[in-house]
């Protein structure tokens, strides 16, 4: 009783001491911002895989399992069970109706059991009597029939085939003989497994226990990390959610800055595009005029007077009006107005005013820093108190006394593993009496089946059917005798044979219907759990006899569950009844300190100036730059008409095409060099002058845009600065202390997370209860697949075996009379009218 109590409540203890583990580990680092990473604890491998597989056997194990189901097909009966175990056996009358009804298949086998081992003495005693009086077949007379030869056979097949089926029932239970006793040679070793699995139970826990106090550690640390560096953490949390609204407000005057670059800039490119295409302008009229007036020479040319010749010379002197200039750029007026009132915007560096203004908001984190000493300065007493904390923890799990209780559950362990191991000598003495047994019935089962055989071998092999019964040979007569000594023995030995089978049958079947065929459905358990079943005081059983609280809702297939899975003894057990872990880790306890601390935060951003006066009436001076009073109509009208009236390489495609019609001579080649100089006039001016106005087109419709809605986006500009500002200066406080108490919440996030950690790790990772449920799985292995399998096919094989002996003395009875050597026959007298048989001796 002792080793189970000790076993008991140090089973308790170290489940107590592994739920009050509070440290953490050096190698852990932190995964993410406010995430912790303690590890896994470290792990038990256990080596016990309990799990059987029968091989061959297991075809014959299927089959008895399929005649016990068709001997019962009822279910298993849990609330009869229930029902007698709550009334402590003291009105079982009232349910032996339904106890009847459940063993009725067995019953009935029984009933025909116990009616074989009484009637087959007695019928054999009577037939032994029977014989003796020459009565029964005991006469040594055999009357000559037509169809002997016929009986014969059927009768030698007959005996034969019964011979086989009971040669195969008696190998079936050899075979279950040898196999319980191989399987249970195996036994040592996985009774071995199971002590060595729960013994590294017991050692591996302290250093897991270990592991999770030394976790503290790291949440520790972590908290005074982030308790030396609220500066930057808190500074940059304020930071990144006034970013939000800054930055954008910042971003727009920066851009605004830009444009006011991109503004001169393409008024520049204005000034100088409209100075180009002026002197290209004039430039390109002069050399179109010098053309017209060559034209007109060359068209004057007395061979322009012929027939043929004169169309072509008025087609093109009609032409000439076409080469002019078309656009005029001299009406244009200029932009040098507009181009030095931005220039007067740009000595002031609005890009140098908001880049302060970044760098001023960028500091927050130095000013949250500089204006929270007064933390910096506490964190000598968190430290002390985050130290006591550690210290408590420590204290804790010694208190208890865990490990000297783990001693003393190894001790224990060790002694019921020597006691153990001295009683596998004495199995395997009591298994070899058991083996002999059962190996002297199949014995008993093979003298029969040798006599059988024998007979049939001594018979067919000696029988001559030209001999007459009284001269029937040595060989065939022992063959007779040989089968009449296998009818005796079957009338001996059946009974006995029959006895050991139905007692086998009633323990083996009703072992396999009522404890192992519901223990792996789980139904067996259902009954264990049924509350009030075990002690009517209690509602459940396990936890009254753990804790005294049978209220808690603990049961033997839950803890079975739990274990099978490998999760801690913590919540297989459910310790947290015992030890809350949560309300020995009390965050509100730990965290009153540091709360208060953290609640004296007072963070002024009064002294950031987003935008200084200058770049805000820098602004301002932009839109009053006059740009918009631009005649950009007056300069998309030009810019849309092209350099000349006409395009001076068709033109001169043209003419050298006119030029072609006429015949060779002086005039064709004149009209020829006037197109090539058209060309050159072409690349050398037209060109660069399209080049210069695509380059206005692009500055122009620039300088539009930005025109168009730029009181607009500046007021939008300084709007949004404005917002910011009052934000940063005077609305900062809500943003400063929502972000206070997040940071808060960061800090009580690492108890909080540790604490988590440490349930989730006793619940799933330390003290893992494997070994219990293979515990339980071994038992399960060796009482129903060890023994009560091999027990069941034992006794199905004998039965069968023993069933088909009564065939057997029938037909052995029957075919001895073709073989034995009779005293007398009958002779036929042929002299006679009528015909007479005669007995000769």
């Amino acid at each position: 009783m002792f080793p189970i109590m000790m076993g008991r409540m140090g089973l308790v203890f170290a489940l107590l001491w592994g739920c009050t583990l509070c440290e953490m580990p050096s190698s852990v680092h932190q995964t993410a911002q406010g995430t912790l990473n303690f590890g896994d604890v470290p792990a038990v491998v256990y080596e016990t895989h309990a799990y059987y597989e029968p091989g061959p056997i297991g075809i014959l194990f299927h089959m008895v399992h399929a005649f016990l189901y068709v001997v019962q097909p009822n279910p298993f009966p849990r609330d009869l069970i229930t029902s007698v175990a709550q009334q402590r056996y003291g009105d079982v009358r009232q349910q032996y109706q339904k106890a009847i009804y459940y063993e009725l298949g067995f019953i009935i086998c029984a009933s025909l059991g116990i009616l074989f081992i009484l009637i087959v003495p007695v019928v054999g005693l009577f037939f032994c009597l029977c014989r003796c009086c020459d009565n029964c077949g005991g006469e040594m007379h055999q009357r000559q029939k037509k169809n002997a030869e016929c009986q014969r056979g059927c009768f030698v097949t007959f005996l034969f085939v019964t011979s086989v089926m009971i040669f195969a029932g008696v190998l079936c239970a050899y075979v279950a003989n040898q196999n319980l006793s191989s399987e249970l040679k195996g036994v040592r070793h996985l009774v071995n497994s199971n002590f060595r699995d729960l013994h590294m139970l017991l050692n591996h826990t302290p250093a897991q226990i270990e592991y999770m106090v030394s976790q503290y550690t790291i949440a520790r640390s972590k908290i005074v990390s982030d308790l030396d560096n609220i500066g930057p953490l808190l500074g940059n949390r304020i930071h990144e959610q006034l970013a939000k609204d800054v930055f954008p407000a910042l971003d727009g005057a920066l851009n605004m800055a830009g444009t006011m670059r991109e503004t001169k800039e393409s008024l520049e490119n204005v000034n100088s595009s409209l100075e180009v295409l002026r002197e290209a302008n004039k430039d390109l009229q002069q050399k179109l005029s010098n053309v017209q007036a060559n034209l007109r020479n060359t068209l004057n040319d007395p061979a322009c007077s012929a027939p043929n010749v004169s169309r072509t010379c008025s087609s093109i002197r009609n032409s000439l009006v076409q080469l002019s200039i078309n656009a005029n750029f001299n009406g244009l007026p200029d932009v040098n107005t507009q181009l030095s009132n931005v220039k007067k915007v740009l000595k002031t560096d609005l890009s140098n005013i908001v880049q302060k203004g970044y760098s001023m908001f960028n500091d927050t984190p130095n000013i949250v820093k500089n204006q929270t000493k007064s933390i910096i300065a506490a964190l000598p007493r968190v430290k002390t108190m985050l130290d006591s904390i550690g210290a408590n923890i420590t204290a804790l799990t010694k208190q208890y006394h865990i490990q000297n209780l783990l001693d003393n559950l190894a001790l224990n362990l060790s002694y019921s593993q020597s006691y153990v191991q001295d009683y596998f000598a004495l199995i395997d003495q009591y298994d070899f009496y058991r083996w002999l047994g059962c190996l002297v019935m199949c014995c008993l089962v093979a003298l029969i089946l040798a006599f059988n055989f024998l007979g049939i071998l001594c018979g067919y092999c000696g029988y001559d059917k030209h001999a007459s019964p009284t001269t029937r040979g040595c060989i065939s007569n022992t063959g007779g005798n040989l089968l009449m000594a296998g009818a005796g023995f079957s009338f001996i030995f059946s009974w006995l044979l029959m006895s050991i089978v139905v007692i086998t049958f009633t323990i083996g079947g009703n072992f396999e219907k009522l404890v192992c065929e519901p223990f792996h459905n789980k139904a067996l358990f259902k009954v264990i759990d049924t509350p009030y079943l075990i002690n009517p005081v209690w509602k459940n059983f396990l936890p009254g006899f753990l804790y005294q609280d049978p209220e808690i809702n603990l049961t033997f297939e839950s803890l079975y569950s739990e274990c099978k899975q490998n999760n801690g003894v913590y919540g297989a057990l459910q310790l947290e009844h015992i030890f809350n872990v949560s309300k020995f880790l009390n965050t509100s306890i730990y965290t009153k300190n540091v709360l208060d601390m953290l609640g004296n935060i007072n963070v002024n951003m009064s002294a950031v100036i987003l935008l200084e006066d200058a770049g805000r009436q820098n602004l301002i001076n932009f839109t009053q730059t006059g740009i918009g009073s631009i005649n950009y109509p007056a300069y998309l009208a030009e810019i849309n008409k092209g350099i000349t009236k006409v395009d001076l390489l068709s033109f001169a495609n043209d003419l050298e095409a006119q030029a072609d019609q006429l015949a060779k001579g002086a005039l064709e080649n004149a009209l020829k060099g006037h197109a090539s100089n058209i060309r050159s006039i072409h690349s050398q001016q037209v060109i660069p002058m399209e080049q210069a106005m695509r380059t206005l087109s692009q500055n122009i419709q620039f300088l539009q845009r930005t025109a168009s809605d730029l009181p607009t986006k500046v007021n939008d500009v300084l709007s949004s600065i404005a917002a910011a500002q009052y934000l940063v200066s005077q609305n900062a406080t809500y943003v400063i202390i929502q972000e206070t108490e997040n940071y808060m919440d960061v800090i009580v996030s690492y108890f909080i997370q540790y604490l988590n950690w440490v349930k989730n790790s006793l619940s799933f990772e330390v003290a893992t209860c494997k070994p219990i449920a293979n515990v339980v799985d071994t038992a399960d292995i060796f009482i129903c697949n060890f023994v009560v399998d091999s027990l069941n096919t034992f006794w199905f094989g004998l039965g069968c075996s023993t069933v088909f002996l009564i065939p057997s003395i029938v037909i052995s009875v029957k075919l001895a009379k073709f073989y034995r050597r009779m005293d007398t026959e009958d002779v036929y007298d042929d002299s006679s009218v009528s015909g007479t048989w005669h007995f000769t001796l």
